[in-house]
């Protein structure tokens, strides 16, 4: 599957047939076909990889959104009508397909179909579970906390708009390398928070 060249020119096509027309997700996705999804967590995880005040705590709910698509309907694009219906204003819309198609053609430079095996509908057991995950780390208020979780999110979303399995495994093990630290990191403030209370001058005999 070569997606990009041709997609990104869709995408093109779609920004400059837009006039001062909205449009909704429904129909961006549409344009994708059935790498929506992917689509779907590129367009959510690109914002979170920049220093925007807020803009994780905002998407990671879409990002959420993203892993139940992926539980229940994957590899399928099955969007709830009330997401669907969201749109885009004109400005918005354009810079939004000029930016994937950019995106994509860089992509396309290492990107390509291989590794198929990590494409099987049967892995959104723990896909989605991992997308979750990563929405839920994005949420938290961490300083710059947001840019791990969001390029391992963009690499799961573009090896499933390319079906390159080894950017996916590649997201995956950035993910899991993230949620190890954070549980040494959870674990090892757990272990020592009694110690450092009790050093607290107001424990002092």
């Amino acid at each position: 599957m070569t997606i990009p060249l041709s997609q990104a020119q869709r995408l093109r096509a779609a920004a400059a047939g837009l006039q001062e027309s909205p449009l909704s997700l429904q129909q961006l996705f549409r344009l994708h076909g059935r790498a929506g999804p992917g689509a779907l967590l590129v367009v959510l995880a690109v914002p979170c990889l920049l220093p925007v005040p807020g803009a994780g705590m905002l998407l990671s709910t879409g990002m959420a959104m993203v892993a139940w698509m992926i539980w229940r309907y994957y590899p399928r694009l099955v969007m709830p009508r009330s997401v669907g219906r969201f749109q885009l204003s004109p400005a918005m819309a354009r810079r939004a397909l000029h930016t994937l198609a950019w995106l994509y053609e860089r992509a396309s430079r290492v990107m390509r179909a291989r590794m198929g095996w990590w494409l099987q509908p049967s892995h959104r057991v723990w896909l989605a579970p991992l997308v979750a995950l990563m929405a839920m780390v994005i949420f938290l208020p961490i300083p710059f906390g947001n840019v791990v979780p969001a390029a391992a999110l963009l690499l799961i979303g573009l090896g499933l708009v390319f079906e390159d399995g080894l950017a996916i495994l590649t997201g995956v093990a950035l993910a899991v390398v993230l949620l190890v630290v954070l549980a040494a990191v959870v674990g090892g403030a757990a272990h020592w928070a009694p110690e450092l209370w009790a050093a607290l001058p107001w424990h002092s005999p």
